[in-house]
């Protein structure tokens, strides 16, 4: 099982609170949030795991590069040296891919997704791309996705103030072919929920499944301060 973590956010609205590591560095309960996902990826059993980086990689390379950190992980690095968007950041990461499907996660949200379900979600409709998803309340922060009762996503709706009471949003964790890496040519800065998601919707067989795990995304100041007890003594140093 291999992973692209996408690790190249500039966490601008942090930067009150985080301002000098980049996002996925933003320490939480006295390790860096990247920690976690990492961790997670390991419980799961992920293998082998590309860190798409950017803003202040050095710091994320730096850090990963010590004996002890990295669970045991085969961490590899696809550093871009000019912001590529996530859908660029995943085409380039993808290079470093082995496997013929991966996992994508967002470096900056926790998700704690059974990977082996959407796994087998994803087969069994035989998806180009599948997507964890989450029900949440409040939801103006997102945008929304739409499903068909197969699970098959349907549409993707921009994030407004007006949204209903109780939203599905994307939970930022995707399985897919690299089939679909190499079937689409696009400009190398262009975001992979719009650009391909969103755009080439009719074109792919996008499905949705929705878990009911704990999810939280640390990029704003509030649930940035929330992650630190929620997070705290979380990590067992054996696995």
């Amino acid at each position: 099982m291999e992973a692209i973590v996408l690790a190249g956010g500039l966490g601008t609205r942090l930067r009150p609170v985080v301002a000098d590591v980049p996002k996925p560095m933003a320490p939480v309960a006295g390790r860096p949030f990247l920690d976690y996902i990492l961790y997670y990826l390991k419980k799961q059993g992920v293998q082998r795991i590309t860190l798409a980086v950017g803003y202040k990689w050095e710091v994320i390379q730096s850090y990963y590069a010590q004996a002890h950190t990295g669970f045991g992980l085969e961490l590899v690095f696809s550093i871009e040296n000019e912001p590529l968007g996530t859908g660029g950041a995943i085409f380039k990461a993808a290079g470093n891919v082995r496997s013929d499907t991966f996992f994508v996660i967002n470096g900056d949200t926790a998700f704690d997704v059974p990977l082996n379900d959407l796994g087998e979600f994803y087969q069994n409709n035989d998806a180009g791309v599948a997507l964890a998803l989450k029900r949440v309340t409040n939801g103006d922060r997102y945008g929304s996705v739409e499903c068909a009762p197969n699970g098959r996503i349907v549409s993707f709706v921009k994030k407004a103030h007006n949204n209903p009471p109780v939203s599905v949003i994307n939970g930022g964790i995707y399985l897919m072919k690299k089939a679909v890496i190499e079937r689409f040519n696009f400009p190398d800065p262009f975001s992979f929920e719009t650009g391909l998601l969103k755009d080439k919707l009719t074109e792919l067989n996008v499905y949705g499944k929705i878990f009911d795990s704990p999810f939280i995304d640390i990029g704003i100041p509030a649930d940035y301060h929330r992650a630190q007890s929620l997070f705290k003594n979380t990590i067992d140093e054996a696995i």
